[in-house]
């Protein structure tokens, strides 16, 4: 009797559009069910926001073909990952839920503000292994051909061993170049921070706005984080917790004088 495939719900920040989900929805039909609910339009940088005081409106589509179940979102990352738990998939047990392939690094701090991560990080609170996959490319053309056998690697992987309770995985993968992936790294993430400036500009009425750039600044060099691994061409395996208690403060914290 051949073993029932595994269930995987799909989810990016990138939207329903994105190469990238693409390429990930392609690879995880080799090994499993796959039920893909995602944004219709881009939203990257949401963070774990969620929709309240609005209407989410969910349409079936074929985007990746009528063999694959698929859905555009009006919501955040987040809120594709409990509506495709608690409506699509309501009394299913969803064995893997994977997030991406982003078009962008989310190494390091880039953790915090993304969507990607943060659908996967729903889905870990949902009590689901889950897995967030980021290419270091932004081009909307980006070539993931080298990530195919490592992402089937990984996968299978946390489908064997399963995750602890509240753990996902922040995975990253260098640009494509002439030499070959080196490897897989797990590590920490790095010490890093995004250094914003603003640049004010004037709209057509004159009025003032503000567009915001900046760059990542790395304080953590050579000490074996996601950062050093990606610039050494391997890929980098995080584990993140959603629970942000700092329990040595947290003992600390309990002699300290509260009285009122």
């Amino acid at each position: 009797m051949s073993q029932e495939k595994p269930l995987i719900l799909i989810a990016n920040d990138d939207s329903i559009h994105s190469k990238g989900i693409r390429v990930l929805t392609e690879i995880m039909s080799e090994i499993g069910e796959v039920v893909v609910v995602a944004p219709d339009s881009h939203q990257s940088g949401m963070g774990h926001a969620i929709t309240m005081g609005t209407p989410i409106r969910v349409t079936k589509t074929e985007t990746f073909g009528p063999n694959i179940q698929s859905y555009k979102c009006s919501g955040t990352p987040a809120d594709c990952v409990k509506f495709g738990k608690h409506y699509i998939l309501k009394g299913r047990k969803i064995d893997l839920m994977v997030s991406g392939i982003n078009h962008g690094s989310n190494a390091s701090i880039s953790v915090l503000y993304s969507g990607t991560m943060s659908a996967a990080i729903e889905a870990a609170m949902e009590g689901i292994p889950a897995i967030g996959f980021s290419l270091c490319d932004y081009a909307n053309d980006a070539d993931f051909s080298h990530c195919h056998d490592l992402i089937i690697k990984i996968a299978q992987q946390v489908l064997e061993h399963g995750l602890h309770e509240g753990l996902t995985l922040n995975v990253n993968f260098p640009a494509k170049s002439e030499a070959p992936i080196q490897g897989i790294r797990v590590a920490r993430q790095a010490k890093a921070v995004y250094r914003e400036f603003f640049e004010e500009r004037k709209d057509p009425y004159g009025q003032p706005y503000f567009w915001m750039d900046g760059f990542l600044h790395n304080e953590d060099l050579n000490n074996g984080t996601d950062l050093d691994w990606l610039t050494e061409n391997y890929a980098t395996v995080v584990p993140v917790k959603y629970d942000l208690t700092d329990y040595q403060a947290l003992e600390e914290m309990k002699h300290w004088d509260f009285t009122i």
